[in-house]
């Protein structure tokens, strides 16, 4: 660490300390308040029910109320009654208490953190659940693990039983956007291999309702959004010894192939139609055309649906923003078009603009924003974007969305669609290149398949980017095409590991395919896989495995680069709003502090000052940095990741000078945006309480969503 670090370290995450733990005044408003964690300062006390647990009013007494498993109480009281531990619980942190349950049918819950399944379409191994931690610390030590855990993975799908493994992940992929369930955190441990990736075994609680498949098998389309995973009825018990596939029953391929029979793919070309971008316009159009010509005639027409939207930029003239028209326009809406008839006459109405605009970069990010937010992706079941641009994207205070590449995806991720990025290198942009490429590839980082889908079109060839564009379209079309006549690519319930039916020899040696349109072909073939997984984890109703608690590892045991689980932190109404208005002040001081370095701690400090419990803290000489506070040790101590936590001390701000600086803001600014598209999003906020209020419901925020 460097020496500046030692002397002071003034990190955002304190700030987020402050606001996830202190809500200014409630306490005082409050009769009663929950117990601290042993401790700490500011942290309650919070606990998840098990299966079967009982709220009485009394501690002792019988014959109680069934409460949901893994209900969240905060912890008001505790009490010892004839040899057994009682503890008194409320469902918020202002005393609003419901009774008294047995300490022994609850779990500690530290912090509000889970995780979630990433999709194993990615190609990894489905996760196990381990009993104990030095069985799966014994296989991240193994020095070829794949020769142990294939065929242990393989033994477990096939039925069979393994003292050391109490569950696995279901074949379908859980899509928590569309149905939340809870895998919280209990502990971790960490295990550097031998070939130096940190791994971290995640002990983990699982009690999901087990329902039976709702009638949307015959759904017409890519199927409903289902309605948000419950809590386990009070009456189900997890699986101790043997493991949980529930999702691998009556799973058959003819099941499957009837199931994607319905699975339709929507493609939406986000392009830039500024001056210069007209043969790339009329060639995703014709593409389409093509597209469509072919489906037209068969039953897959109503399967695969094209969209377009254009964008510009912004300008500060206002007789050139006059004629430039737009920053963003829908032309087509995928839900709104069946033939090529119907396609062309919508997008023929799309030209280049007929002036420039101010700066050489655009604004896509308004484009794809407002296809994020204006398509019914959940009509299709493959959502694919594809962003067509030969400049470099506006971000933050100079993108009318305000969002840096980061938020946008994490804004596409939640409604699953797959962003593309045909980066148009021409030679007008020589100087533009590797700075749009960094971001674009930002952009385009695919959680799903754990992969850029970022393609390059070198020299801005229209040749290459025709082909480019072609490939695309006509790998969704004959994905849709395998999924309704029975050839779908899908991995039966008996196969360990997804794999993809790829056609021996080189890709670019097969039918005079170029290299690459055959990686093309190759991304199109992986996401379309997650995404067909996703659909039919929809479909069936999957759920996560029926195991209390277990030990699973973050990263796939076989190939530790890729994620098997990604971290959420489950925030409320009133954490977020905090954070929010915390980080803002954050920014105030930041944007002091661009003219006074000084300021920027000086001001942080006073923010400190506000929100802890004792602002005297904050005076005190020996206390240079809000770790000093204690309030940094508060949140992270115990946390099995920290996220892209920003740790910045005095020093090194005053030697960042000016550009640097006002980076860090924009990418703060960007975060704020990103919390209040949060706040919007109705559907995700859960309650983890029968009765809590609103304030109390949780969203899950991804770790790298954080400041």
């Amino acid at each position: 660490m460097e020496p500046g670090l030692r002397q002071t370290i003034v990190s955002l995450a304190a700030c987020l300390v402050c606001a996830l733990c202190v809500a200014t005044g409630a306490a005082a408003d409050a009769e009663r308040t929950p117990l601290k964690q042993a401790g700490k300062q500011s942290l309650h006390e919070r606990v998840l029910t098990r299966p079967g647990a009982e709220l009485v009013a009394v501690p002792g007494a019988e014959n109680g109320e069934l409460i949901d498993a893994f209900t969240r109480y905060y912890v008001y009281g505790k009490q010892e009654q004839d040899g057994r531990s009682w503890i008194e619980v409320g469902v918020d942190a202002k005393g609003a208490v419901r009774g008294w349950v047995d300490a022994g049918q609850t779990v500690p819950w530290r912090q509000q953190l889970a995780v979630a399944f990433t999709n194993p379409g990615a190609r990894r191994e489905r996760t196990l659940f381990f009993e104990e931690w030095d069985s799966l610390q014994a296989l991240m030590a193994s020095e070829d693990p794949a020769s142990a855990v294939k065929p242990l993975t393989g033994s477990i799908i096939d039925g069979n039983t393994d003292p050391r493994v109490v569950a696995i992940e279901p074949n379908r992929h859980i899509d928590i956007n569309e149905r939340f369930y809870l895998l919280p955190i209990l502990g971790y441990e960490e295990f550097f291999s031998d070939a130096g990736h940190l791994m971290r075994g995640l002990k983990v609680a699982s009690v999901t309702k087990t329902e039976a498949p709702a009638a949307s098998e015959s759904a017409s389309g890519a199927g409903e959004a289902p309605p948000a995973a419950a809590p386990v009825s009070p009456t189900a018990t997890p699986r101790a010894s043997a493991p949980s596939a529930p999702s691998d029953a009556g799973s058959e391929p003819q099941g499957e192939v009837r199931k994607l029979q319905a699975f339709r793919a929507a493609v939406v070309f986000v392009i830039d139609s500024t001056i210069s971008m007209q043969p790339y316009i009329d060639e995703a159009r014709d593409a389409v055309k093509k597209v469509y010509e072919r489906v037209e005639g068969s039953d897959l027409l109503d399967k695969v649906a094209f969209g377009l939207v254009a964008f510009r930029a912004e300008s500060a003239d206002a007789g050139r923003a006059k004629q430039l028209e737009y920053v963003a326009r829908m032309f087509v809406d995928p839900s709104q078009v069946t033939t090529a008839t119907d396609f062309l006459s919508k997008a023929g109405a799309l030209r280049e603009a007929s002036v420039t605009t101010d700066r050489f970069d655009e604004d896509p990010y308004a484009g794809v924003k407002l296809a994020l937010d204006e398509i019914p992706w959940r009509q299709f079941g493959a959502r694919y974007l594809v962003l067509i641009t030969d400049a470099g994207a506006l971000e933050g205070d100079e993108s009318t969305t305000g969002l840096r590449a980061e938020q946008v995806r994490s804004a596409a991720a939640s409604e699953d669609v797959g962003i593309f990025v045909l980066h148009l290198k021409t030679p007008q942009g020589a100087g533009n290149h590797a700075s749009a490429e960094t971001q674009f590839r930002a952009l385009a980082a695919n959680p799903a398949i754990q992969e850029s889908l970022y393609i390059p079109v070198e020299t801005g060839s229209t040749e290459r980017y025709k082909r480019q564009v072609q490939a695309l379209a006509e790998a969704v079309v004959a994905q849709i095409e395998r999924a309704a006549t029975g050839g779908a690519v899908l991995p039966s319930a008996s196969t360990p590991t997804p794999t993809l039916e790829q056609p021996s020899g080189p890709p670019a040696a097969r039918s005079g395919e170029d290299e690459e349109a055959a990686r093309i072909r190759r991304l199109v073939d992986s996401l379309g896989h997650a995404m067909q997984l996703a659909y039919l984890g929809s479909m069936e109703r999957t759920a996560a495995p029926q195991v209390f608690e277990g030990w699973i590892s973050d990263r796939d045991l076989v190939n530790p680069t890729m994620r098997t689980v990604d971290a959420r932190l489950l925030l409320t109404k009133r954490q977020l709003s905090d954070l929010h208005n915390v980080l803002k002040q954050v920014l105030d001081a930041a944007n002091a502090g661009l003219l006074e370095p000084d300021a920027f701690f000086d001001n942080l400090r006073s923010l400190a000052a506000q929100y802890t419990r004792d602002p005297n803290l904050a005076n005190r000489p020996e206390a240079k940095s809000l770790a000093d506070l204690g309030l940094l040790a508060e949140y992270l101590e115990g946390l099995p990741y920290q996220s892209d936590v920003m740790r910045l001390d005095l020093d090194t701000w005053s030697r960042w000078g000016a550009q640097r600086q006002l980076d860090f803001i924009t990418r703060l600014k960007s975060k704020l945006r990103l919390y209040e598209r949060y706040n919007a999003d109705a559907d995700r906020w859960v309650s983890l309480a029968e009765g809590s209020p609103s304030g109390e419901h949780v969203y899950p925020v991804p770790l790298q969503d954080l400041p």
